[in-house]
């Protein structure tokens, strides 16, 4: 919209406003009467016409001699007949409490310094803490505790890599989270 037809509709409004606010005080109206009707009869601006839509470029795929691009990278017969395995437990390790759990249940509420070494204190949802130490498993990815600090438990998780194999991840249990 132009200057000109903004003008206009602002000029139109205040002009409805105005005979509004003097129609309901009740005093002679005609010459606000008159400049509303004088600014109705003013031309209306001109409005530009939109700008011309311009398609998308077309781009045609010619795989000369390149994979599809909605096929994996790795074939699927590589990866063998589950593409995504569960976890590989350890058979003659038994599972430690804490395993059954997922690590964003898990809460650390504190930790323990002792002659012994180092202890952490980790909540589960229904509210009992358990102590933990280095060695001990949390979380369901068979999570090893490698450290435990001030700041919290440091812990090695075994992961599926997505290609038949494992993989590990290193992941932390802050104190307080």
């Amino acid at each position: 919209m132009t200057a000109a037809g903004r003008t206009s509709v602002l000029a139109r409004c205040v002009a409805l406003t105005a005979g509004a606010v003097a129609s309901g005080c009740g005093s002679d109206a005609g010459d606000l009467q008159a400049w509303a009707a004088e600014v109705k009869a003013r031309p209306g601006g001109r409005i530009e016409p939109l700008p011309a839509i311009r398609p998308a470029p077309v781009f045609v795929y010619e795989p000369g001699g390149r994979r599809s691009p909605f096929m994996p990278a790795t074939p699927i017969a590589a990866l063998g007949a589950d593409p995504e395995p569960q976890q590989q437990q350890t058979p003659s390790r038994p599972r430690e409490f804490l395993e059954q759990f997922p690590l964003d249940a898990l809460r650390v509420v504190g930790t323990l310094e002792t002659q012994g070494g180092s202890f952490g204190l980790v909540q589960t949802a229904d509210g009992l803490i358990h102590r933990v130490a280095v060695g001990h498993r949390l979380g369901r990815n068979e999570g090893r505790i490698v450290a435990i600090t001030e700041a919290g438990i440091a812990l090695v998780e075994t992961v599926a890599d997505g290609q038949g194999g494992q993989a590990e991840r290193s992941a932390e249990l802050g104190l307080g989270e």
